[in-house]
Parts: C-alpha cells; structure tokens; sequence
C-alpha cells in the first residue's frame, strides 16, 4: 500500500485497490465540512500551492475550496504568463523555489510527465490537477468515488461494472487515469466509442486487455450503448489537436439527449462526464435537457471532488485523525437544496 504521508500523487499507477478503499473511506468523513455542516480547523497555518499553468475552472477551485474547508490558506498561480516560466525559469527551479513557500502543491501543465517532473526537485508533496494528454489522477478516483456511490444506491458495485467511454479517448487524460483505475476491480467491461483517429492509447488498451477485461471499440453510438451501467462522455480536447479545424473534424459526432437516452439505455443508466461539457450547438456532447434527468450524475462529480481532494489533504499532510479533534458546528449552516 501507498504510504500517503508526504507523498507525490501524480499517477494512478501508484495505487492497488486497498489505496482506493482508504481515499474513499476517507472522503467519506469529510462530508459533514464539505457541506458546511461543520468547520476545521485542523490545517490552520499550512499553505497551498494551487499552481496551473493551463486553464481551469472546476479543479483548480476545488483544491482550493477542499483546501480551505480544512483550514489552510491557498496561493495560486494561474498560467504561464504570470509565473517566472515565462523567463526561462525550469520546472525544477520552480519546485525548489515554492516548496519553500508552501506545504502541499497542486500543479496542471499541458506538458505530458510535467508534474512528476516538477515533483522530483519539491520538498513538499506534490498533487497532479493534470498534465496534457497523460493522466488526471484525482479526477478519477472523484469519478470512481461516484461510481461507487451510484452503484450503491441502485444495489450495486464497481465489480461487475460496463461502462461506456465515449468521445475523445486519445487526448482525454480522465479516461486514460480511470481506465487504470476500473482495472483494479472485478469483471469490468469496458466499451470504447470513438473515431478511430481518437481511439484510447495503445499502451492503455493493451494493459487493461493483459488484465483479462473484456473491452469492445466501436464508432458508433446509439447501439453501443444499449445495455451499459455508465456512459461517460468526453469533450472533444481541442487545445491538444494541432489546429481548431482538425478538432472541429470530430466535434458533435457522439451527442447524447434524451431522446436517444430514452430509446437505447438502460432506465437507470449513470451518465457522466468529468467537465466542462461542450454545450456550443456544433458540439452540444450533452444535452441540457438532460439535466432534469435523475441519473445525470455530472454535478455530484464535482461535489464528490471536494471530498476525495480534502480526504487527499489529509492523508498526505496526515491529519486524518485530527480533523474532528480541530471541528466544531457551522454557526449559521442552513440545510441546502440540491
């Protein structure tokens, strides 16, 4: 097992299956702060480092606010533009620098193997938000940590688990890490929709099929989706092509609405998708009128963010057993509508 205490997070391939059990039995503590319900304190002068040198909305705040929920007080750097990268400044001499400067860093770069690079010279614990078409780490172990509620609620588990992949399987780095993920359960099946030009990486294909998991590739949407747990929707990767038209060559080819959800899933078929979807009507992957659709499960992904992020605070800072100690009752919680 992963000793979690001061550690890097910046692959999926460091975790078995008991690591994913102890985030997630972790995570699960955590909801009472990240519904305000309750305040700690337990990271009471510790700094995050939130630095992204690409562009986000949902995983940079989430670190940020799973940060402060715990306590801590947060720096961010938000592109190259305003970090000392833009001299010439090397990606070592950056960590050496802010790991004076803070106790934990979460780091997004659109370069593939930036953040275990960036990792190597820090002296403190390093976090992936992501680092170019390679892997997304803690988007897919929120994205496991929503399976597994779903399943739950339905009388299910992850072991036993189809889910259908659909979109951008080549550049998108949220497939990539939970494809690993999903391999260290039971019986998964795995059903990949996408071009063939955008089909998932070899290397990632071929270990989950050394695994002995069944997996089917197919181009075509409607009829591969017939009888799945998950569909998981991806957004075409835009930034990663090397042109807008030859992205737009594959944009609005997999669109999931209602209508096609009511003829060929399954009742309660899970839908996802690690965000931001492409709602522009050329692309339009999901549909909004989806959205009043009980078993779209695309904002509790990014509320399960919240929990699994602290839970990874906590355990690498190693605080577990302190965050009750450092709590006390939110004075002005009210319950909130969903």
């Amino acid at each position: 097992m992963v000793k979690f205490t001061g550690a890097h997070i910046v692959s999926i391939d460091q975790f078995q299956r008991a690591d994913v059990d102890l985030i997630f039995e972790v995570a699960d503590t955590m909801e009472p702060y990240a519904l305000r319900k309750r305040v700690t304190r337990v990271l009471e002068g510790a700094i995050l480092g939130n630095m992204f040198f690409e562009a986000s909305t949902r995983t940079r705040i989430s670190f940020g606010s799973a940060f402060n929920l715990l306590g801590g007080q947060v720096r961010e750097t938000a592109g190259f533009a305003s970090s000392a990268l833009i001299k010439g400044e090397s990606l070592q001499d950056t960590a050496r620098v802010l790991s004076g400067f803070s106790d934990v860093i979460c780091m997004r770069h659109p370069a593939a193997g930036s953040v275990a690079k960036f990792a190597s010279a820090s002296r403190v614990p390093v976090i992936s938000g992501g680092d170019g078409d390679n892997e997304h780490p803690t988007q897919a172990l929120l994205d496991l940590y929503t399976i597994r509620k779903e399943m739950k609620g339905k009388g299910r588990s992850i072991d036993g688990l189809k889910i259908a992949m659909i979109g951008d399987l080549r550049y998108g780095r949220t497939v990539h890490s939970l494809s690993k993920l999903l391999s260290l359960y039971k019986d998964v099946e795995f059903v990949l929709i996408s071009p063939h030009e955008l089909s998932l990486p070899k290397n990632i294909l071929e270990l989950v099929r050394s695994l002995g998991f069944k997996v089917s590739c197919s181009d075509h949407l409607t009829e591969s989706i017939v009888d799945v747990d998950i569909v998981y929707s991806t957004r075409i990767q835009e930034e990663r092509f090397p042109s807008k038209q030859q992205a737009d060559l594959y944009r609005g080819r997999f669109r999931l609405n209602q209508a096609i959800y009511t003829e060929f899933c399954q009742p309660n078929t899970v839908i996802m998708h690690p965000l931001p979807r492409d709602s522009r009507s050329d692309a339009n992957e999901l549909d909004s009128d989806l959205d009043d659709n009980p078993n779209l499960a695309i904002f509790r992904q990014t509320d399960n963010g919240l929990l699994v992020r602290m839970a990874l605070f906590a355990m690498v800072l190693d605080v577990v057993n302190k965050v009750e100690q450092y709590s006390y009752a939110a004075r002005w919680y009210k319950e909130r509508q969903n």
